[in-house]
């Protein structure tokens, strides 16, 4: 039913400024500068093996210009948004109103890009409240046009997306939601006995969403916190990082057997960053 995540949306107030900061911390450039006129925004995408990375500024007036500036509004720069790629929306919508879910039309959306004068256009799916549990997101099909993409990504560079983040106070509701209704795989239900709260792990499209569930009696709901990226070659990014001025922790052994990690500490536009390497076993 859902393919892929398909990108993330992070909200900005200064997007030159934005996209200066990730050019050095990926140490890759965007593929896609462009704007929404009918949503009254614009934006700047970095494309990678597993999904793209879309930082997003007011631009006018609109839904999307709405969704920056409430975003800003109730905590700053950060991540607004998760994106899910279906390769047949119609279907996709199809099944989620056979499990019950009330949904609206396919809505057709479409980008230019201000450089190169390319076009995309897609079809977007907006899910109901009881699936999306406080955080935005939609599920989107791509007609026509498509992101550059490196055949190549250099070893001190980000390549892909490893996982993100997403704290919960209703584990068994997500799990309903994000298994038994869109289809993504649970690969790992586990209890955290030292805080005495659970770590959900799904997988699809090379990446992980990592589930930090620590219950409450409050209204189910969820929240994007952070992201960890993939490089080759973690002491060269962060000898590169640290030439560009981006402050980030040294590099060291990680939680999961084989890894290395650093701590991005600047430049994120508030959102809590992570690098990682895996190593041959």
């Amino acid at each position: 039913m859902i393919d892929r995540i398909d990108h993330l949306i992070v909200a900005v107030k200064d997007l030159e400024a934005a996209e200066n900061n990730y050019k050095k911390i990926f140490g890759n450039e965007p593929v896609w500068r462009g704007e929404h006129e009918s949503l009254g925004t614009k934006n700047s995408i970095f494309n990678f093996n597993n999904l793209y990375f879309e930082l997003l500024a007011a631009n006018g007036d609109g839904a999307g210009a709405s969704l920056v500036n409430s975003t800003i509004d109730e905590n700053g720069e950060g991540l607004a948004g998760m994106v899910f790629g279906s390769d047949n929306l119609e279907k996709t919508k199809e099944q989620l109103s056979l499990k019950g879910y009330k949904l609206s039309g396919l809505a057709l959306g479409e980008g230019l890009d201000e450089d190169a004068g390319k076009k995309r256009t897609w079809e977007s799916l907006f899910l109901p409240d009881e699936i999306t549990r406080g955080l935005f997101s939609f599920a989107i099909e791509h007609k026509t046009g498509k992101l550059d993409l490196l055949d190549r990504f250099q070893s001190d560079c980000v390549h892909k997306l490893d996982h993100v983040v997403i704290n919960t106070n209703d584990a068994d509701g997500f799990i309903k939601v994000y298994e038994k209704d869109l289809g993504i795989r649970l690969a790992l239900d586990q209890t955290v006995e030292k805080w005495g709260g659970r770590m959900l792990f799904f997988r699809l499209n090379q990446t992980t969403i990592e589930v930090i569930a620590r219950s409450d009696e409050a209204e189910s709901k969820d929240s994007l916190w952070g992201l960890a990226w993939d490089v080759e070659d973690l002491e060269a990014t962060h000898v590169r990082l640290t030439q560009l001025g981006i402050e980030a922790s040294p590099v060291k052994e990680g939680r999961k057997p084989n890894t290395l990690v650093s701590t991005i500490k600047s430049n994120t536009c508030n959102i809590p960053t992570l690098f990682i390497q895996h190593l041959a076993s």
